[in-house]
């Protein structure tokens, strides 16, 4: 008989969580304005929150941080770490950074002025905070065939070439880069077809706009590129991301999620220039050029984490378990957008909260009550983290409004998967009964899901 699945790695070392209870819960939502956020992390049961810095390091990883070299300039720990970046990525240059945002704030910073239009498949929260705050334009072409969570298309991900080309030509000389995120997570952990970036890559070239590629889940979207697009199955997936990067003018990286380490992130670029204008905002920003705001124990951790999580049995055991999941919704008829991506399942809240109306938040509504249903903590991707129109001041309601689950790596098995399914089914079951959502009472002017306060209605 065939093998059943099982993970590629062992559980050396165990944290103890606990449970609580639907009255304590509802104290500490209360407290925490409604806002998940803001609760503690010891209020939490499972916590579904993010991927971002939240995976379980291996021992190869935690045997690495004892070599870091923490000499201020010119560490041993940076140059493992720069030729890794080159081996995976083929990239000339390289600067780390703490984290994804503050790669963007590097790069950004060096290349973002007022009046710019900045084309993207649906670029993330911070993404589009670093764009709008130096009061430029970010303007999604992310393919239609994502607003449809329920279409099977393996790559949803993917630029609409007809929106970029678009984009090009009405903003001649306005545009200094696009932005191309592999996995696209703001459509649902969507991945883009190497045809697609191939062609995208071709396009903005075509109009000398260089192309940065956004890519904390690289390895994720190699993946399904190795195991949905023909003619790559028989590629490794280093092979496949040296492919993707082929003709990419730069990439910023939230090492946090593909390189499963708790913090940190990188510039690198094949543009000189680029290159000379990033250091100087990385020196006041972060710090000296060969650190960037990592010590160098963590540079050799995110050197270690790169390569073994671009190798096969890792990610198909990390993506195995989302799609696990997402077999267990679709036993309950749950609607989340498909097919499952590689690190999250995305609830379609419109499609469950349909008695709340989208003035009142259903994915954030929907994630206040699986929180109090069993001390799941989720996230919303929708309408709350879409932000005010920076002209108008107007709630941002035309694109999905989203449940994010986010799926740590190496963290939780697939019986907490099974907790996880119960306790959304359970809140699918009473769907009917829910008829209001939350207001704002106070919020950020700029990525406000983050700490903004509500209340129930």
């Amino acid at each position: 008989m065939e093998l059943p699945f099982a993970e590629s790695w062992k559980i050396k070392m165990i944290e103890p969580i606990r449970k609580s209870t639907r009255q304590e819960r509802e104290q500490w939502l209360k407290e925490a304005h409604y806002n998940v956020f803001q609760l503690r992390a010891e209020q939490v049961y499972i916590d579904l929150l993010t991927d971002s810095g939240t995976g379980a390091m291996s021992d190869r990883q935690w045997s690495a941080m004892m070599l870091g070299d923490e000499s201020y300039a010119g560490a041993t720990s940076f140059y493992k770490f720069e030729a890794v970046v080159k081996q995976l990525f083929g990239m000339k240059y390289v600067i780390p950074t703490h984290q994804g945002r503050a790669a963007e704030n590097v790069l950004f910073s060096s290349l973002v002025k007022e009046g710019d239009v900045i084309p993207g498949n649906a670029h993330f929260d911070t993404t589009k905070g670093h764009i709008e705050s130096r009061k430029a334009k970010a303007i999604d072409v992310t393919t239609d065939k994502a607003k449809d969570t329920q279409l099977e298309y393996p790559f949803k991900g993917n630029v609409s070439l007809e929106k970029l080309e678009k984009v090009l030509t009405e903003n001649k000389g306005k545009v200094p880069f696009m932005v191309l995120t592999i996995t696209n997570n703001t459509v649902g952990g969507q991945p883009v077809s190497m045809e697609n970036i191939k062609d995208t890559v071709n396009l903005c070239h075509k109009y000398n706009v260089p192309v940065v590629m956004d890519s904390a889940r690289f390895a994720e979207n190699a993946y399904f590129i190795k195991t949905r697009e023909e003619g790559y199955k028989d590629k490794s997936i280093k092979e496949i991301t040296k492919m993707m990067y082929e003709g990419v003018d730069a990439m910023t990286m939230s090492a946090k999620k593909d390189g499963v380490v708790n913090m940190g992130g990188f510039i690198a670029t094949n543009n000189k220039e680029w290159f000379e204008g990033a250091k100087l905002f990385c020196i006041p920003f972060e710090g000296y050029v060969t650190y960037g705001g990592m010590n160098g124990r963590d540079l050799n951790a995110l050197a270690e984490g790169l390569m073994e999580n671009s190798e096969y049995d890792m990610l198909h055991t990390r993506i195995h378990q989302v799609q696990y999941l997402a077999s267990l919704l679709d036993e309950y008829k749950i609607p989340y957008q498909r097919p499952a991506g590689g690190h999250a399942i995305f609830v379609d809240a419109d499609k469950v909260l349909t008695h709340v109306p989208k003035e009142e938040f259903p994915a954030q509504t929907l994630t206040c009550e699986l929180y109090l249903e069993a001390g799941i903590r989720a996230c919303e991707i929708g309408y709350m983290l879409a932000d005010r129109d920076p002209v108008t001041r107007e709630n941002r309601f035309g694109g999905l409004d989203l449940l994010r689950m986010a799926i740590p790596r190496r963290v939780y098995t697939d019986n907490h998967m099974k907790v996880v399914a119960a306790a959304l089914k359970n809140v699918y079951d009473k769907r009917e009964s829910i008829t209001r959502g939350v207001a704002i009472e106070w919020e950020a002017p700029l990525m406000r899901h983050f700490t903004v306060q509500l209340k129930r209605l």
